[in-house]
């Protein structure tokens, strides 16, 4: 188990990564959708076989906290029972498929994540943060968030095929969108992509077949807590819940997971409760806090508790991150604090570890600064 402590790939279950707080076991459910019985079964794990911490990922994941080594294997055992988890490492790893939250049961972007589900097996060997994004619905709800291959609605509601890091993609006829994302993805491995690690990092020109002129649709807005067509939407502050809260939650037949750090509940009207976001004006979505030290044994420095102490003080985005890496936000945020050997350097639309606009700032000097003292 101490290979867990390399750092550089995406963890899952079968390849969990060890934090300050135990290993760090990440789930993706199949649609980014959970059943009531899942959710309760997942809450339960959290709570026998890890510290009942559950993180939301930016991929639309999960992530168990607090598991300890000799707990993992069992918990193994009852997420493949959930159909959480895949029994076969290599088709969990192929299994990163980030897919419009908003989805409707025989819509393009169900068809076309479920098909892709259904042919893992025909995908090449691909670096491990490689994802597929599926974003089918009548206007672009994913833009902003990472993937690789991408099946977007474009300008005049055509889907189309789009390598990330290129502005436009190229239309595909409908039912063969699925080959093409395989098709991309083959390419990307035999032109040296691998290396590369991530498309939008690949500088190989695309295939013809591959290049097109066509935008994404304009973006639509995110999910924002409160109610929704599907029923009623909460924020998770920076993207945690504890088990029993989510138990508590969960009255309806189903939840959704969204990259946003927000719960889609299906089929319930909104309810107050505590550890919950059901307020779209609360400051705290407006923040993004990675778990901080001593969770994270990168982490010089405290982050959540501050964080709650300044969002009410910020106008626009905060990012306060214990390290350089910026893992709960990669890009830039109005203000962003980034901790290094025990103090915190402060930036200004920039993303963590920037050049600092003034550094070696301590917690006090920093509520000080904002007013928030």
């Amino acid at each position: 188990m101490s290979g867990f402590a390399v750092k550089g790939w995406c963890p899952d279950a079968w390849r969990p990564m060890q934090a300050g707080d135990g290993l760090l076991v990440r789930v993706k459910p199949r649609l980014g959708r959970l059943t009531r019985a899942q959710v309760l079964g997942l809450c339960e794990a959290a709570v026998t076989c890890g510290n009942g911490l559950i993180d939301m990922t930016r991929r639309a994941n999960l992530q168990l906290r607090g598991v300890s080594e000799a707990g993992w294997p069992s918990l193994l055992d009852r997420l493949i029972a959930l159909d959480l988890l895949d029994a076969d490492p290599a088709r969990e790893q192929r299994r990163a498929i980030l897919v419009a939250p908003d989805w409707q049961t025989g819509d393009d972007s169900h068809r076309i994540a479920g098909e892709l589900l259904a042919r893992l097996d025909e995908l090449p060997a691909l670096p491990g943060k490689i994802g597929f994004v599926i974003d089918a619905g009548r206007a672009s709800i994913l833009v902003g968030e990472a993937g690789d291959f991408r099946i977007e609605r474009g300008r005049g509601d055509r889907l189309i095929l789009r390598a990330d890091g290129r502005v436009t993609g190229v239309a595909v006829a409908e039912g063969a969108e699925v080959d093409g994302l395989i098709a991309l993805a083959r390419w990307f491995v035999d032109s040296g992509g691998a290396g590369a690690g991530r498309m939008v990092r690949h500088e190989a020109a695309l295939p013809d077949w591959a290049q097109g002129d066509i935008p994404p649709t304009p973006t639509a807005a995110p999910i924002a807590p409160g109610p929704h067509a599907l029923g009623t939407a909460y924020g998770l502050p920076f993207g945690r819940v504890e088990a029993h809260v989510l138990a508590q939650a969960m009255q309806g037949d189903a939840a959704r997971i969204t990259p946003w750090r927000v719960l889609l509940i299906e089929g319930t009207a909104a309810q107050d409760i505590d550890g919950l976001i059901a307020d779209p004006a609360d400051p705290l979505l407006h923040v993004d806090a990675c778990p901080g030290a001593p969770a994270c044994p990168q982490a010089s420095v405290e982050t959540r508790d501050l964080a709650r102490r300044l969002a009410p003080h910020i106008d626009g985005h905060l990012h306060v991150s214990g390290c350089a890496k910026g893992c709960a936000h990669g890009g830039g945020a109005d203000v962003t604090l980034t901790g290094r050997d025990g103090l915190f350097d402060l930036g200004f639309a920039a993303p963590a570890g920037a050049h600092p606009v003034r550094s070696a700032l301590s917690e006090a000097q920093i509520l000080a600064y904002f007013g928030a003292a």
